[in-house]
């Protein structure tokens, strides 16, 4: 373990602990269950048979013989025509208010029990239970319609020696298929051969990892001249068994009696797309559900909101809140039966014989026993309204509206892609107000994904565009070519003085290393230069497409300067310096991988002289730069490089070497057998490229400025002073990370980075376990220059860690020490990571701490981590930090404890035969008409802060984290101010007209109205901005009410109206509590005193 301190002119240190063990050489991407988990790779192991799988090329029904592989039709639908209803109803009784709602319905469909209509109890529950499964049936509906389409996409594929069209999902493991220009590629394929003679194809990934730039893929030379049409190609592909490692391979192919290594770069993925290259052939190796892009997509998983969550637990509360109610109503009943067991033949309450014709008949009296438990089912059925299912119907309307206004946000839509928000998942909106991790991926999230070239230092002079350079020397360098005009697309800001002297040729040494400066920058990378037509037939432009935007930068940057790169092939590149033209051979090329941290590229000039460039990070550089006579030149170079990564700049360090004949010989010899080799291939490379990446002349560094979405630095310190805890998981190599997060802010100077870099498990567990002492003594260290210093500010930690450390620490015993690593850390960064890599990073969080995550990100390999997190944003080109602030969620509380209360009041009073002064359509309607309404309207526009002071003060945010608005204290408390609110709504009244010859009815509307009328004053009480919708709703439901009862109360055809007109004339008439005669059967209407 080494800690390094930079001291920067600000008076600040950067700090960096770096674990970095000995072990085997690491595999850096990967995911956390792949097979390649134990870390090697073909360049380090021979593919056993019991793990490879064999593809004949060319003869599928060979390959498929003994074990038939899947097929290429994919599905990333939920459900079946058969599974749909089983499923979705399964999904749906997650919600633990549907089992009680069907257990009422169950219920009332007893005759014993039947308190209301047997119909009327199952609709509420089908209604919703319909409208949620139409809408999961719509959403799965296009999802099938999206496979569908891909599946009937079509494929040129070659069947008995000619090229045909197929169905993707027809395709199958071992078929030969032709590729042409701007295609996607159906499955993944090995190639065979291209349109480029030298068997180099270039590729999109942007469906895989997100970046837009081409990436080059090679067919072997042995069948890159193969004619399928003319000649049968015959072969054996083994390779591995299909697995989520999008960035590796292994496999070999015996071709011609050749045995041949194949590797990540001769394999193209499903969804890349071919691009500059006329046409690819390919063997199909992995099809449908077992290509690399579909392990990596985890599937649509059922996110339900923590306050759905929450509610559950609180409707089990309520659950035995109603258990206790009808347990106490069933115990009165059964001490008032036996009080009074031998008046029950005559009263009308119990009686058990019927005199009206004259015999006696037995009555439907089903004994003591019976009647208390039935007593029991059935005040479950009038108390029901305490957990009501318009509750769920509320909030999904809220939701809705909710989206509305989100979608609407005219602060929230994009004009440069004519875009606005969309809300795709309704049921999570309210988690926005809560969230305390966010995880985003960098490119295109955070960044543009645009570099620009922004000064360099060439032999120890720092050439750095002053402020009016930039606003003045905006260089468009252009050459002709065929009587046609070539420029490059991009224009950079140049240095006068540097273009000035670039221009000067080789007329001294100052030039000289001008010259070799600026061919370095055009040749040493992978860029393909690619002509685009304008609208001036006689412009073209030429588009740098490249792996690293980086090297297009740089490419760029020398176009300007006037070192044009106009072509390359595998074997050569064509430069035009200054308007000459000048063709170089390219040797051999040592590509960037994280071990090295820098590439080469050997070139082979007219004169026959031979040099090779090499680029890469400043310290991989610097340990491999001649000392022995450029100790000043390094020196100087070393200050511009801090200079210009504390403006935030990314540095790369240039360098060559000029090799003699022996040199050169010896590396080609060994290049071209380490090139061919069977196993071993990557370490051979390796081995090669540190003959001649040593000794190096240092030429200069570059600095390049990685462009952020608008916004982005806002955003970052916005969510930290908010205590949300930034993530960021990201394909791009650690140097590349690290930069981004000093120029978004996420990472500052006075943060101690903890760098892990592992390549077994063991490794990884010293790692975490070094880690965490120094992470507690940081925090020790801080913590005492706290108490000694009022100034003194805590250390922050930013955890930094790549993929290849990841494959042995997640879905293993170690994940423990990672979280309680990253818990104590301010920042964390991820770098290399694969797609489900993401997910897991997010399911270690999600699964360990009862915070909610939201994950961001733009791309196919964001996929994963999105739906894995509580809240998933997808972002479409512009960076959408306004998405965490836009959500406010209120709702109503349960104030139908207040109804349920009243009712439980009056059994009291009514021999406890669970008789209802409150008629059953107010019942009912209570939670649709009379109160639902204002809660919804309230919860979508109601909002205590708006959006202006939120940002300003995003310490405020924190309020949704710590539940302040809806935790279970609140709920507790709002139960107990049900009760004496439905004590004052009761007794008032029936005391009020204790003597009067009121009817059961009237004072049950009264009931009624006490009820609305308070529920909707206190909700008012808690409006904090009014608007005219909200007074409409309140004061409209009061009203409402008023008329709605007085509907029911006069029309004859509605259930209970003769009910309430004989016992209004009941009532009239001084019903006597034990009667000679009874002419009308009916429940007793007077008001009996209590037990």
């Amino acid at each position: 373990m080494s800690i390094h301190s930079v001291s920067s002119g600000r008076n600040n240190s950067i700090k960096e602990v770096s674990f970095n063990h000995s072990g085997p050489k690491p595999v850096r991407y990967g995911s956390s269950k792949g097979a390649d988990s134990d870390g090697l790779s073909l360049s380090q192991k021979e593919l056993r048979d019991e793990d490879a799988r064999l593809v004949y090329i060319n003869d599928p029904e060979k390959t498929n013989e003994t074990i038939e592989f899947s097929g290429n039709s994919i599905r990333t639908s939920k459900y079946s025509i058969i599974t749909f209803i089983p499923r979705n109803l399964f999904e749906q009784f997650h919600r633990v208010a549907y089992i009680y709602f069907l257990i009422i319905a169950i219920l009332n469909q007893l005759p014993q029990l039947a308190v209301f209509g047997r119909g009327v109890s199952i609709i509420p529950l089908a209604f919703v239970l319909f409208v949620t499964g139409v809408k999961d049936a719509f959403e799965d509906w296009r999802r099938h319609k999206s496979d569908k389409i891909e599946n009937n996409r079509l494929a040129s594929v070659l069947v008995n020696d000619k090229f045909i069209e197929k169905k993707w999902k027809d395709i199958r493991v071992g078929e030969i298929i032709k590729i042409k220009a701007n295609e996607t590629i159906p499955c993944d394929i090995v190639l065979l051969s291209t349109s480029d003679p030298t068997g180099v194809a270039y590729v999109q990934t942007i469906n895989l990892d997100g970046e837009s730039n081409l990436k080059t893929r090679y067919a072997k030379q042995e069948t890159g001249s193969k004619v399928p049409e003319k000649e049968r190609i015959n072969g054996l592909i083994k390779c591995e068994k299909p697995n989520r490692n999008i960035y590796g391979f292994q496999a070999n192919m015996e071709i011609d009696g050749k045995k041949l290594s194949l590797g990540s770069s001769n394999i193209v993925l499903r969804g890349c797309e071919l691009k500059n290259t006329s046409w690819a052939l390919g063997v199909a190796v992995y099809c449908g559900r077992e290509t690399k892009a579909m392990l990596n997509s985890s599937g649509a998983p059922s996110k339900r909101s923590r306050l759905e969550t929450r509610m559950n637990s609180e409707i089990i509360i309520l659950s035995f809140f109603l258990v206790a109610l009808c347990t106490v109503t069933s115990v009165c009943a059964a001490v008032w039966l036996k009080r009074h067991k031998d008046e029950l033949n005559l009263l009308p309450y119990y009686r058990k014989l019927d005199f009206s014709d004259g015999e006696v008949e037995s009555y439907k009296y089903y004994g003591w026993g019976l009647e208390i438990f039935f007593t029991f089912l059935m005040s479950v059925i009038v108390f029901q309204v305490m957990i009501p299912i318009s509750l769920y119907i509320s909030m999904e309307l809220v939701r809705v509206g909710q989206a509305y206004f989100m979608i609407e946000d005219n602060k929230m839509y994009d004009e440069e892609t004519n875009s606005r928000f969309q809300c795709r998942a309704l049921n999570i909106n309210e988690d926005l107000g809560q969230i305390k991790y966010v995880f985003s991926d960098k490119t295109g999230t955070l960044t543009e994904n645009k570099m620009e070239f922004q000064c360099a230092s060439i032999w120890g002079v720092d050439y750095s565009a002053t402020k009016a350079s930039i606003e003045d020397e905006q260089v468009e360098y252009s050459v002709q070519v065929d009587g046609k005009v070539l420029r490059p697309k991009m224009k950079v800001k140049v240095n006068p003085e540097l273009l000035h002297l670039s221009r000067r040729g080789l007329e001294n040494k100052e030039a000289k290393r001008i010259h070799d400066f600026f061919l370095a920058l055009a040749t040493c990378n992978t860029i393909v230069p690619i002509v685009v037509d304008t609208p001036d037939p006689d412009v073209k432009l030429i588009d740098y497409q490249g792996e690293s935007p980086d090297e297009q930068a740089l490419a760029y940057a020398a176009a300007a300067y006037g070192f044009m790169l106009i072509e390359r092939t595998s074997g050569h590149v064509v430069i035009d310096i200054q308007g000459e033209r000048k063709k170089l051979n390219v040797l051999g090329l040592h590509e960037f991988d994280s071990d090295r941290k820098r590439m080469s590229v050997i070139l082979g000039y007219p004169d026959n002289s031979v040099k090779a460039f090499v680029k890469g990070a400043d310290t991989s550089m610097l340990s491999v730069a001649d000392k022995s006579l450029y100790m000043n030149l390094i020196r100087a170079t070393e200050a511009h490089l801090h200079s210009y990564s504390s403006l935030g700049l990314r540095t790369l360090v240039i360098g060559m070497r000029e090799l003699n004949v022996s040199e050169y010989e010896q590396w080609h010899t060994a290049y071209e057998a380490a090139s061919t080799a069977l196993f071993g291939r990557a370490a051979l490379l390796r081995k090669i490229s540190s003959n001649v990446e040593n000794n190096i002349c240092i030429l200069g560094a570059s600095a390049i400025e990685d462009k952020l979405q608008k916004g982005v630095p806002e955003a970052i310190e916005s969510l930290r002073t908010a205590g949300i805890k930034v993530w960021v998981l990201t394909g791009d190599k650690q140097e590349t990370a690290i930069s981004i997060g000093y120029s978004s802010k996420l990472l500052t100077n006075k943060m101690t980075q903890v760098i892990i870099n592992s390549n077994n498990k063991a490794s990884c567990r010293k790692c975490l376990d070094d880690a965490l002492v120094m992470s507690k003594k940081l925090k020790s260290t801080s913590g005492n220059n706290t108490r000694g210093s009022s100034d003194a500010v805590t250390t922050q930690i930013a955890l930094i860690i790549d993929g290849g450390s990841l494959v042995h620490i997640l879905d293993s015993e170690l994940e423990e020490q990672l979280f309680h690593l990253a818990s104590k850390c301010s920042v964390v960064l991820c770098c290399r990571v694969a797609p489900l890599q993401k997910a897991g990073i997010v399911s270690l969080v999600k699964n360990r701490t009862s915070d909610m995550t939201l994950a961001i990100g733009d791309g196919a390999n964001d996929v994963s981590m999105i739906q894995m997190a509580d809240v998933g944003v997808g972002i479409s080109g512009q960076e959408g930090r306004q998405a965490v602030m836009s959500s406010d969620f209120a709702m109503g509380q349960f104030r139908n404890a207040v109804l349920v209360l009243v009712l439980f009041w009056y059994v009291l009073y009514t021999a406890f035969t669970l008789t209802s002064a409150i008629n059953e359509w107010s019942t009912t309607l209570y939670s649709i008409i009379y109160s639902s309404l204002p809660t919804i309207i309230v919860g979508i526009l109601d909002k205590d802060l708006g959006r202006r002071t939120l940002l300003k003060y995003p310490q405020l945010y924190g309020a949704g984290q710590r539940h302040e608005a809806y935790n279970k204290k609140l709920f507790l408390l709002t139960m107990a101010d049900t009760l004496w609110q439905s004590m004052a709504i009761f007794w008032p009244p029936l005391f009020a007209y204790w003597s009067s010859n009121i009817d059961v009815a009237s004072i049950g509307d009264l009931w009624t109205f006490a009820v609305v009328i308070l529920v909707n004053l206190h909700l008012a009480m808690d409006v904090v901005r009014w608007y005219w919708v909200t007074h409409a709703v309140i004061w409209g439901s009061i009203l409402a009410t008023f008329i709605t009862v007085m509907i029911i109360d006069a029309i004859p055809t509605l259930p209970g109206y003769c009910d309430i007109q004989i016992s209004r004339e009941a009532e009239k008439m001084e019903y006597q509590r034990v009667v000679e005669s009874e002419q009308i059967e009916m429940l007793p209407i007077s008001v009996s005193q209590p037990i």
